[in-house]
């Protein structure tokens, strides 16, 4: 056994919290002792107890003298919870294996460093890369200070997202629409524009076998046409955010807000004004399922982080079939926005795509 393997095995516990952690990142941790796995845990919750604390808990006695593994740099700070950094020391550790930094300014670097000083060996950078893109919902907040956005879509082959008309249930399969309740689970928020919900009346909740977290639900609403009586009003089962425009109805606004939705008034209904207001509001990662226009307004602005593309083995035709992206188009092919594919998978009956765009990295 070496370093990679007990790096990786703290990998597999931190990507087990997947949806969970958030404003929090997610960590891994397993304290080794003479070649023997004595400790291991994950962060679970934000304001729970950390990786580290979780593995050293169970190590007890143990970890004195031992090694220690985490996917993030072990915290020097007070926040909701002591510093790791401080527990690691006072447990009497003696190495500390470390994949990669963390951006959060209250720690970055420091961590690393009151070990170093307490006479500690570190070893940093073990699968790194596999420890930033675990995180990098979390790391582009903290640059950023704005939600990582996916955009979805599920399209037949020849790109039709419903029937001339207007018809949509269901392009793909139960396999691909279960896939999809699992990203609203990993996902801060849901958005859709007022479109989808006139059109559809929608719960855009998380509907998994093995229940899951239901995301904010956010509706981009010019002028406040959403329902009293909409799904997504009326319901509880998650909270509501209706961003819309001043030239909305005052009436209208006090009525959704005494059935409990959060409105929002924007100075703009530009999509990097939607996003700021988000990320202002600590939403760290965001999951389009809009319409058309709504798609197009987010490209447009190369406001999109990843691409998760559904394509079904079905053909609709038809010239005023809807597609996934809108608004005014390219002239040129030159102009055309560019992706790099990442993953191609089958899914149940359907092809699954996941893109970037070029130069989002």
């Amino acid at each position: 056994m070496n370093d990679v393997y007990y790096m990786k095995l703290a990998l597999e516990l931190a990507k087990s919290t997947k949806g969970q952690t958030s404003p929090n990142p997610m960590v891994g941790s397993v304290v080794v002792k003479d070649g023997v796995i004595v400790g291991m845990g994950a962060h679970l919750l934000a304001g729970e107890g950390h990786a580290e604390v979780q593995a050293l808990t169970m190590a007890a006695d143990k970890a004195n003298g031992a090694t220690i593994y985490v996917t993030l740099e072990p915290c020097s700070h007070y926040g909701k919870t002591p510093p790791c950094a401080d527990l690691i020391i006072e447990r009497g550790l003696k190495r500390v294996v470390v994949a990669t930094g963390d951006s959060n300014p209250e720690v970055a670097g420091r961590g690393l460093a009151k070990l170093k000083n307490a006479g500690i060996e570190v070893e940093f950078g073990i699968c790194q890369d596999e420890a930033n893109e675990l995180n990098e919902v979390f790391f582009h907040y903290m640059k950023e200070q704005l939600p990582f956005v996916t955009l979805k879509s599920a399209t037949t082959l020849d790109g039709k997202t419903a029937t001339v008309t207007g018809k949509s249930k269901w392009i793909t399969g139960s396999k691909a629409r279960e896939d999809v309740h699992r990203y609203r689970h990993e996902h801060d928020a849901i958005l859709v524009g007022v479109g989808t919900v006139l059109a559809d009346n929608p719960s855009l909740t998380t509907r998994l076998a093995t229940g899951g977290k239901n995301p904010i639900r956010v509706v981009l609403d010019r002028t406040l046409r959403t329902p009293l009586d909409a799904t997504l009003v009326q319901d509880q089962e998650a909270p509501t955010w209706i961003l819309t425009t001043e030239h909305a109805s005052k009436d209208k606004q006090e009525k959704l807000e005494q059935s409990g939705v959060h409105v929002i008034r924007m100075p703009d209904d530009s999509i990097e004004t939607v996003l700021s207001i988000l990320g202002t509001k600590g939403v760290l990662s965001l999951f389009v399922e809009g319409g058309a226009e709504i798609n197009g307004s987010f490209v447009k602005a190369r406001a999109v982080n990843q691409i998760i593309t559904y394509l079904a083995p079905k053909i609709f035709g038809g010239k005023a079939a809807p597609t996934a992206v809108a608004g005014a188009g390219i002239e040129d092919v030159e102009e055309a926005i560019e992706l790099e594919v990442k993953e191609v998978t089958t899914i149940g009956t359907d092809i699954k795509i996941v893109s970037r765009l070029k130069g989002s990295e």
